[in-house]
């Protein structure tokens, strides 16, 4: 914590007036006469206090939702079958205890091994794939404890009951809390609530670059509100800021007075020796979190571990996994959804090459050069959806680019005919590219395939060649055409560097989603 050599009243950064003081650490206040050593009084009371409660109705939600789905998912079963009360003594003269199981003990078993396995916790809420898994972890156990106890009690239970009454549940629990994400989500980016109040601390350039990264993600519900900077007054002198910055303030009252419920520590000032821990000492009983921002940008959770040796938290970066049991799976999948779709899809495919027929004589489909996996060029298919002569009227429309990079596109693109701008809003037109798939050229999901002729793949650009590229990524979902070439370059090289399987399905629920809505396609 450094020493004191102004203090006077002054704006910063976008002209919000605070009291600011040199420093090159944030200031932590001495414990007060409430809390002599900086503990709580007791864990209870911690809890009780925590200043973001937007997670309480959520969890209480999610409850009744979760037992809901159970209730259903019994019900449905016993509907199914006429031997779904087997293994019950008099249920059909009294199926109060029968009732009793299906209906009360076994969802409220569902909820405690819910519980049991994080499902409620609010860090995995929202967001992300964990409460998903745990979600089948959880399944899992259920499966397990009802089977152990029909061992060991030599209860004969109907099967097809049980089972169906199982995994109805499991896949009810997780449609329930897909809509409640759903509602979530909406709620967070049209009204701005269900969110916690993030002070940022660190120098400029960092608490800056984790704004930029909280803010590309409004439905992760985090909102900074204010910075406070660890290198003093002068390094934000004359920089327009998008949130109040301040220097030389207590962190504890400055979050209490911009009405922030969260710290997040960014970059280098997570590093002072003693600073980091003596600001969580302050914090605890006073109901406000602490996140700590690493310099690792663009790495997903399943990569970091934390590693504690004597005291000292490491934080271990596993290498993207690019090989093994898991991409096996993946070019399975592949092949076998690409091989099913082409024949579902040949009337479409007919409907579809009749239309472009009438719209324009010509050729059905259009095959580009394209750059694929480790650099090899092959050849995409896809429905063509400009006029014949689009080559040849490209130069007379490169100043009317709309994007940037390697990247042309016009919304109002006039090579592109009337059921081309169909095909290409509803992304009909990519369907061919299931015979790239088919031919492993392309995968299902990848980074976007861009033409060989846009230049060498030099830099950070080269690396999405490590993986083949998709159908459908991140890129589609995330915004499509109105990406610039930078975000959609961030996009691709973040997709390499944390692919996993369950991160493919997730990409691809999502894409359902984005093309019904037509989002960002021209």
């Amino acid at each position: 914590m450094g020493e004191v050599t102004t203090s006077l009243q002054r704006p910063v950064g976008n002209g919000q007036p605070s009291t600011l003081r040199h420093v090159d650490s944030f200031e932590i206040q001495p414990p007060t006469a409430s809390q002599p050593n900086g503990v709580p009084r007791s864990a209870w009371a911690r809890a009780r206090r925590r200043v973001s409660r937007w997670h309480r109705p959520y969890i209480a939600i999610l409850l009744l939702l979760d037992f809901g789905a159970a209730v259903l998912a019994s019900w449905l079963a016993i509907q199914s079958f006429d031997q779904a009360a087997a293994g019950f003594t008099d249920a059909d003269k009294d199926p109060t205890w029968f009732h009793t199981v299906s209906y009360l003990l076994l969802p409220l078993g569902w909820l405690i091994v819910l519980w049991a396995n994080g499902a409620y916790d609010r860090r995995y809420l929202g967001l992300g794939t964990d409460e998903f898994k745990r979600v089948t972890r959880a399944g899992v156990a259920v499966a397990a404890s009802v089977s152990f106890l029909a061992f060991a009690t030599k209860t004969d239970l109907s099967r097809w009951t049980v089972g169906t009454a199982l995994l109805g549940t499991l896949l009810l629990v997780l449609l329930a809390r897909s809509a409640a994400r759903l509602l979530l989500h909406t709620v967070r980016r049209r009204a701005g609530q269900a969110a916690q109040r993030i002070v940022l601390v660190g120098t400029l350039p960092e608490a800056l670059e984790v704004y930029k990264a909280i803010r590309r993600v409004p439905a992760a519900g985090l909102v900074p509100v204010a910075i406070h900077l660890t290198d003093g007054y002068a390094a934000a002198r004359g920089i327009e800021t998008p949130i109040p910055v301040y220097a030389g303030r207590d962190i504890l009252s400055l979050v209490r007075e911009v009405g922030g419920d969260t710290i997040a520590v960014c970059g280098s000032a997570s590093t002072e020796p003693g600073e980091l821990r003596r600001l969580a000492w302050q914090l605890e009983g006073s109901g406000v979190d602490l996140i700590v921002a690493p310099q690792l940008t663009d790495i997903a959770g399943p990569r970091v571990h934390i590693r504690p040796i004597e005291g000292l938290p490491l934080l271990h970066v596993e290498e993207p996994t690019l090989s093994g049991p898991a991409l096996l799976a993946k070019n399975l999948l592949d092949r076998f959804a690409a091989g099913l779709g082409l024949l579902l899809l040949v009337p479409l495919f007919v409907a579809i090459a009749v239309a472009i027929r009438i719209s324009d004589p010509g050729p059905v489909f259009f095959r580009q050069p394209r750059v694929g996996h480790e650099g090899r060029t092959f050849r995409v298919w896809k429905f063509r959806t400009m006029y014949v002569d689009a080559e040849q009227r490209l130069a007379s429309l490169v100043d009317q680019n709309e994007t940037d990079g390697m990247l042309f596109k016009i919304k109002e693109d006039p090579r592109v005919f009337p059921a081309g701008r169909f095909l290409r809003a509803s992304s009909l037109d990519e369907l061919p590219q299931l015979i790239n798939v088919l031919r492993g050229e392309m995968s299902l999901v990848g980074p976007r395939p861009l033409p060989a002729d846009d230049g060498d793949f030099l830099g950070d650009v080269r690396r999405r060649l490590l993986v083949r590229p998709g159908i459908t990524g991140l890129w589609q979902v995330s915004g499509r055409s109105d990406l610039s070439w930078d975000e959609a370059v961030r996009l691709d090289l973040y997709y390499v560097d944390n692919w996993s399987l369950a991160y493919d399905l997730s990409i691809l629920w999502r894409t359902v989603g984005v093309v019904l809505a037509r989002k960002g396609a021209y």
